[in-house]
């Protein structure tokens, strides 16, 4: 059974535009403001920095954490765990940044559409 009032109201679709001042929908009713939309991409964008520099520092370590005698053929744990934590912190920002850069086409194309006629 289905709530009354989500009988009445079509389903929004990604990217669709709302009603006049409202900020635009890019999943289903999620709408994000100009703000947010650049928070998130500017996230995105931070993420793949930084998990960058550290993996290319985790592959520079001399120390003896993350290889074995100093070589690249024997990884340890400490390598292991902190590859798979970048990896995943990356996929994440990845995510979260491409969820801003869709907030943000859903407001650039609410800006440039013409405007209904009344």
């Amino acid at each position: 059974m289905t709530h009354p009032r989500a009988a009445r109201r079509p389903p929004a679709r990604p990217g669709a535009v709302s009603g006049h001042g409202e900020a635009p929908h890019i999943l289903g009713r999620m709408k994000l403001s100009r703000p947010v939309s650049w928070f998130l991409t500017a996230f995105g964008v931070w993420s793949w920095i930084v998990w960058t520099t550290f993996v290319k520092n985790l592959w520079k370590d001399a120390s003896g954490l993350a290889f074995h005698h100093g070589d690249h053929s024997s990884p340890t744990a400490y390598f292991w765990i902190h590859l798979t934590l970048a990896v995943v912190s990356t996929v994440f920002g990845t995510a979260i940044g491409v969820l801003g850069l869709r907030g943000l086409r859903a407001l650039h194309r609410r800006r440039t559409a013409p405007a209904p006629e009344a």
